[in-house]
């Protein structure tokens, strides 16, 4: 989301596209006379599975954000999901930062259409936790102690890896690290997944650029100053890749997760560039969990309960693997035999020189990118 790290040609499935409807939905009423869905802490602890699953039957709506289709095969996530308990989902403003999901929860308070559960970067989700209920899932010694909250605020659910997507049509030799993209071939070329300063998957790329260039998890000051360089070069492209600009060529070389690069690609079917290649550099993998959490204003509570258990469970984590993307129970699925392992072997396993920087790391860099990009890069 190897060690030749080159994932050019791997044939991974494409997350489905499906037509999702518009941020509309009914308040959700209790389903049960003495179950508050809201505060409870696990399914258990409010009749069982099979309760939560009624309530959120009865509740028939669920409100997600920033779920792009092809990011990590959330459009089949989706599907699935609908699909299994015939509950609709409303999905709002899919190529969203986690930045704009917790701005919809705090500006949606109380309304039908606030969404009821979030995927969130680690620096936007250190910064607001308050918005956040605890929730342990079914299966939660499945997942690492290292990759959960005690309490159950929040659960990592899947991490890719930074790399560089590029059209082999307009770039004839492949790039192998950050370094090469300073070259005249990349002029106007390159671009990052939104702003560093709001959006993880962009600021992973800076962090990304900091390894690369003598900084470390500790201070990415390197990482705004290679993308200071970027700029001076002419070679940085200010628009934000979607797989349609990637599809017209308008954005030839993307920094972004290796599971975004991937399903714009050949593995998109007709709709991607067939010319576009993914590589993760030698060297550090950096990668970057995403975090599943509940909206403790969630206008539907069940329906978000239900939805946490589902993205846990191996249905939905083996689909993030099936993108290219780790997901968080991942030793726990091969010691049961669980893994789907065609996608396993497709995806070549964690790599042994894996980096996350952690929650303090985040934060110290959510502070230097606060203090340092926009004057570095003149906007």
């Amino acid at each position: 989301m190897q060690h030749t790290r080159t994932m050019a040609g791997i044939a991974l499935a494409a997350a489905a596209v499906v037509t999702l409807a518009g941020c509309s939905a009914t308040s959700s009423a209790s389903t049960s006379s003495d179950t508050d869905w809201k505060t409870a802490t696990s399914a258990e602890s409010a009749g069982g599975m099979d309760a939560l699953v009624k309530a959120a039957k009865a509740e028939g709506q669920l409100n997600v954000i920033a779920l792009p289709p092809t990011w990590a095969n959330y459009g089949k996530i989706i599907d699935g999901f609908e699909q299994k308990y015939d509950i609709k989902i409303n999905s709002a403003n899919p190529n969203g930062s986690s930045a704009d999901e917790v701005a919809a929860v705090k500006s949606q308070q109380g309304q039908s259409t606030a969404p009821d559960v979030l995927d969130l970067g680690n620096a936007v989700m250190q910064q607001n936790l308050d918005l956040l209920t605890d929730y342990k899932v079914a299966n939660w010694s499945d997942i690492p102690d290292t990759l959960k909250d005690a309490d159950g605020k929040w659960t990592r659910d899947y991490t890719g890896l930074m790399s560089i997507g590029y059209d082999s049509s307009k770039i004839t030799d492949a790039p192998k690290d950050l370094d090469d993209l300073l070259g005249s071939e990349y002029r106007g070329k390159v671009s990052i997944a939104g702003d560093p300063t709001q959006a993880n998957q962009a600021a992973s790329a800076v962090y990304l650029a900091a390894l690369e260039n003598g900084g470390s998890a500790d201070d990415i000051t390197k990482g705004v100053d290679y993308f200071g360089k970027l700029q001076q070069a002419g070679n940085f492209q200010n628009v934000l890749p979607t797989q349609a600009t990637v599809a017209s060529g308008e954005t030839p070389v993307v920094i972004q997760w290796s599971y975004n690069n991937l399903a714009w690609g050949p593995a998109a079917g007709s709709s991607g560039n067939q010319d576009w290649k993914t590589v993760v550099p030698e060297g550090q993998a950096l990668g970057s969990y995403y975090s599943q959490a509940i909206n403790k204003d969630a206008p539907h509570p069940a329906a978000a309960r239900l939805w946490q258990e589902y993205i846990a469970s191996p249905d939905a984590q083996n689909l993030y693997l099936q993108a290219g993307a780790f997901p968080s129970t991942l030793a726990a699925m091969e010691q049961s035999g669980k893994v789907d392992e065609d996608a396993l072997r497709a995806a070549g396993g964690m790599p042994k020189d894996y980096v996350e920087l952690t929650d303090a790391q985040v934060t110290d860099a959510a502070k230097v990118l606060a203090a340092k990009w926009s004057a570095t890069m003149g906007s």
